[in-house]
Formats: structure tokens, C-alpha cells, sequence
């Protein structure tokens, strides 16, 4: 999935687990969504729901949720320990990967428009969402909770941004509800060697953003400032572990990395004469924070960060010590490997090398050589990693390791996005199929069988036409590191640049083949005419490669 969004409803019923089931199945049940967590309180009689997918899927799944709690939850009858206003009384949309925050502030306006105008439900937007700064904070709106909507809702600072700015009978069961976009919240725990739960508190005041209360010679209270933005932090004793912990919430990682709140609390707990033995994640957190950490901490050991993926996030488990008091499993932990573990569906990518020969090799027309396409795209781009690796940290080459990093670092991410180009020329070659099997009894059918074939068809192109642009990029970092990279390892840079040409080639004859079927004549002309100019660029670039390789061998 390119594209994830995470959303984290909060519905007013933490007591009745049927009614809490018939909600959550309205998001399992919707295409493209992934349910994480449910988490029901009996005492607050609130329920938090955690799920990730696709912006659209998500939008949907949060529509859906909406609508079935409005019509089982009668905010006249609900009592709890937790503040509210609504039966759906928060629902943030988070960017995970691929989204802006912006991207998510539109999910939350269009999700508010037809949550307000289809449900009849008063809708206030917070956080990156709002539409004044006044109602930003969610404390602040909520004010009052429940039991101030009738006045609330006329007083004109306080009319909603969708919805009845009335509590009409309608209103009166389903109350308001919230709508926004935020950051992704980090629920972090950093382990101590004390059972001292006054000292962990210690740490937490001053890493924390708000900081602490110092009591002056006058017997006045200054507020110091605490060293982490970002950072919400208390110390506390878990009876489970035997030990104190600092519980943290980092409520933006790209800020403030975790890396920074796992030093920044080491260095003061040691003032304290504490040891830091671990920490561990609650919840789940995204690859892209785990990847931070990896990458500092190699850093800082004078090693590469143009490795595997696989071996960053290693690094950030072993340095964090993640696996203190509690197994880190990655692929449950982390929200983008947890994805791919819940999908059904079997990738390309995740066979052994002789089951992906014998896929190919049977007489069903995908994989293909589309798929073969991108895969020599990932070879190419793992040999320029390679020739990276072994330049870095060699003092021969000490004048260019940060120009071979930069390199490294490119290919390492351009061989992720070949990986994903494998299985989606796949997936695109099977939404061709299924719009082929579309009905065609009546001209209607006809009409509109042709029109998903032309656009299946467009998508199928646009699958090898970024191989195509992909593979530019390719050769350009082959021909850089065949210039700076190990001698030793020069003719592996000339075969990156072969395998470059080898995925251009065979993504141009699958743009070609399949531009044949489409009826947009201009859309034709334009696309044919582009992948012509980037397979000229590409066979040129890598036939200098080669040159120059075979010249100092």
C-alpha cells in the first residue's frame, strides 16, 4: 500500500460489546482497511478504535463507523469517567506514509461535509483541520462536554463547521462530534534500574516540553521549561516489570525523533546515578520512525546507511533496546509491516527465487515481462547499494564517502520502489482481466466495459512507464559510482548499468504493446513519444558505462 492513512475514532460506549462489535465491523468490512486495535473502557464507557489503509478506504470506514454509532448510542443515557459530546466523539485522520497532513485535512473537511449535511450531526474541526486558531485544541471545544451543546450550539463563536447549529431532538441523541488531522503519536516507555518511581518523575519533568515547578528563594514558583518539544512525559511504577519506567508520548516524531527523547532521557537519568536498560513501544509505530533511529545510530558508529532496510530497523530494535521487558516483533509493531502481514494476498516479492522461475515459467500471462522488467530495476539498484557499501569506511576512498552514502542511500530507495513495481504490473495486468469480463448484453454494458478496459489499460501503461523514468535515475547512479566506487567492485557497476538497460528495455516493449488497445489517440501519441525519449536517455547512459568500465578492467 503507497499510500497510508491512520485513523483513531473515539465512540462513547466502552460497556456494551455488541454494540461496540456492530461498529467495528462496519470498518472491517470496508475495502482497503485494516483494523489494529479496539480498545474498550468500562470505566471512561469509551471505546478507542485504531485502523490504517488507504486515504479513501479510510474516509469510508470512518463514515460508515460514524453512522452506525450515531443510530445505536443515545448520548441522552451515557455516563463515564471520560470527557464527550458526541456518540462519535473524536475522529483524527493521521498521515502514515505517503500522505501530507494536508492530505489529510481534506479526508477531514470532505468526511465533515457528509458527515454534517448525510447525518445530521454537528461537526467541529481541530488540530491541523481548524478553521480558526480558537479551535485548534479538542479541551477547548469539548468544554462543557455533552451537556453544553444546547447552548453551545447557539452561541455564534460556537457554530459548527458542518452540520445543524441547533439541538433539535436528532442532536440530542447523537450529540457532536470532531473531526480532524494530526500527528502521528508516538506512546513510548523508557526502562530504569530502580523501582523509584519518584525518580523516574524526576526525568519525565525535565525532558518534558512543559517542564517543571521551581520553587524560588522568595518562596515564589518559576516554570522551567522542560528540553523536548513535543514531548509528554511522567514517571511511573509498573508492578509487571518489577521496575519504574518514564512514560512518554511523543506527539511528533519528525520534530522531535525518538533517537533524541531515548538520549536526552538517558543523559538525565544518569545524572540521577540511573541506568537506562531499555524501552519499549506501545501500540504500534511507523517505519519511517523506526528508520530514524536505525539511521542515527549507525551513524554515530561511523558505518553506512545504504543497507537493507531490514538491517536499520535491526539496529534501532538493538539500540533502543526495544526487547527489554517486552519481545519486539517488527512485523506486529511496526504499522507498515503489520499491513503486509494481514494481506491475504501472495506477492511476487515474498517468493523464493525458484518459486518466482516457476510462476513465470507456466503459460498464465502474469508475472511477465513487466514484472521481470522492475525486477532487473531492484538488481541494478542493489548492485549500486553494494558498490556503495564497499567504498564506504575504506580510507583509500575517504575523499568520496559522503558522495558514495548519497549514492547508496538513492539506491537503496529506488530498489524499494522497483520491489513494489513488481507485483503492481502484476495487480494492473489482473484489473485489465476483470474489466475484459465485464457484461456486454447491452449497449449500456458495452459502453461501459469499454470505458474500464481503456482505463485499465492506461494503468497497465502507467506500471512500466515508471520503470522507465525509474531506470534513468539508475544508470545516472551506476555511471556516478563506476566513477568514485571500489575499484575492486567495478565490474559489478557496470553490470547495475546492463541491468538498468535490461528494465528500461522491457518496460518500453510493455508500454508499447499495450498502447496498441487504447483508443485516445493523444494520450498515445504523448506516451509513446515520452518512453521513446527516456529508453534514448538510458541507452545512452549506459552504453558510456560500460565503455568506461571495460577501460579499467
Amino acid at each position: 500500500m503507497e499510500k497510508i492513512v491512520e485513523c483513531v475514532p473515539n465512540f462513547s460506549e466502552g460497556r456494551d460489546m455488541k454494540v461496540i462489535e456492530e461498529i467495528v465491523n462496519e470498518i472491517k468490512n470496508t475495502p482497503d482497511v485494516y483494523l489494529l486495535d479496539v480498545d474498550p473502557g468500562e470505566a471512561t464507557n469509551r471505546t478507542v478504535v485504531t485502523f490504517v489503509g488507504s486515504p479513501e478506504g479510510v474516509k469510508e470506514a470512518a463514515f460508515k463507523a460514524i453512522k452506525k454509532a450515531a443510530e445505536l448510542i443515545d448520548m441522552r443515557e451515557h455516563h463515564g469517567a471520560h470527557p464527550r459530546m458526541g456518540a462519535t466523539d473524536v475522529c483524527p485522520f493521521v498521515p502514515v506514509k505517503g500522505v501530507t497532513m494536508e492530505d489529510c485535512v481534506r479526508l477531514a473537511e470532505e468526511l465533515g461535509k457528509r458527515v454534517g449535511e448525510e447525518l445530521g450531526i454537528p461537526v467541529y474541526l481541530y488540530e491541523y483541520a481548524a478553521r480558526e486558531e480558537y479551535r485548534r485544541n479538542l479541551a477547548d471545544i469539548r468544554e462543557g462536554e455533552y451537556e453544553a451543546l444546547p447552548d453551545k450550539l447557539k452561541n455564534e463563536k460556537w457554530k459548527p463547521d458542518f452540520g445543524p447549529a441547533e439541538f433539535n431532538e436528532h442532536v440530542a441523541k447523537t450529540g457532536a462530534t470532531v473531526i480532524g488531522a494530526r500527528d502521528f503519536l508516538i506512546a513510548y516507555n523508557v526502562n530504569l534500574n530502580t523501582t523509584d518511581k519518584k525518580l523516574a518523575h524526576k526525568v519525565a519533568k525535565i525532558i518534558r516540553e512543559k517542564g517543571y515547578k521551581k520553587k524560588m528563594p522568595d518562596g515564589t514558583k518559576q516554570q522551567i521549561p522542560g528540553r523536548l518539544k513535543n514531548v509528554k512525559a511522567i514517571g511511573w511504577y509498573i508492578d509487571e516489570y518489577k521496575r519504574a519506567q518514564i512514560s512518554i508520548n511523543l506527539t511528533n516524531f519528525h520534530e522531535t525523533p525518538l533517537w533524541k527523547v531515548f538520549e536526552v532521557a538517558e543523559e538525565e537519568a544518569n545524572k540521577l546515578g540511573l541506568r537506562v536498560t531499555g524501552s519499549e513501544i506501545v501500540g504500534l509505530i511507523p517505519l519511517e520512525a523506526m528508520l530514524d533511529v536505525g539511521r542515527h545510530f549507525l551513524k554515530k558508529q561511523g558505518k553506512s546507511t545504504a543497507v537493507p532496510e531490514v538491517d536499520i530497523v535491526h539496529e534501532a530494535i538493538l539500540s533502543l533496546g526495544l526487547n527489554d521487558v517486552a519481545k519486539f516483533d517488527p512485523e506486529e509493531k511496526i504499522i507498515e509491516y503489520k499491513i503486509e502481514k494481514m494481506e491475504s494476498r501472495s506477492k511476487l516479492v515474498d517468493m523464493r527465487i525458484t518459486e518466482f522461475a516457476d510462476e513465470l515459467s507456466r503459460n498464465s500471462p502474469a508475472p511477465g515481462g513487466g514484472s521481470v522488467a522492475a525486477l532487473n530495476g531492484a538488481l541494478s539498484a542493489s548492485l549500486i547499494s553494494m558498490v556503495a557499501a564497499l567504498t564506504h569506511g575504506k580510507k583509500k576512498y575517504k575523499d568520496v564517502w559522503e558522495d558514495v552514502e548519497k549514492i547508496g542511500n538513492e539506491a537503496q530507495s529506488l530498489k524499494h520502489k522497483f520491489i513494489e513495481l513488481i507485483d503492481r504490473d502484476t495487480e494492473a495486468f489482473d484489473a485489465f482481466m476483470a474489466a475484459m469480463k465485464l457484461p456486454k448484453k447491452t449497449e449500456e454494458e458495452k459502453m461501459l466495459r469499454a470505458a474500464e478496459m481503456e482505463k485499465a489499460t492506461k494503468h497497465a501503461i502507467e506500471i512500466p512507464m515508471e520503470t522507465l523514468r525509474s531506470s534513468i535515475k539508475l544508470v545516472e547512479l551506476a555511471a556516478q559510482i563506476a566513477e568514485k566506487g571500489n575499484k575492486n567492485a567495478l565490474s559489478d557497476a557496470g553490470v547495475a548499468a546492463l541491468t538498468a538497460y535490461s528494465a528500461a528495455y522491457g518496460a518500453y516493449l510493455n508500454v508499447k504493446i499495450n498502447l496498441a488497445g487504447l483508443s485516445d489517440e493523444e494520450y498515445k501519441e504523448k506516451t509513446a513519444r515520452e518512453a521513446s525519449e527516456m529508453l534514448e536517455k538510458v541507452s545512452t547512459e549506459y552504453r558510456e558505462v560500460l565503455k568506461k568500465v571495460e577501460e579499467q578492467l
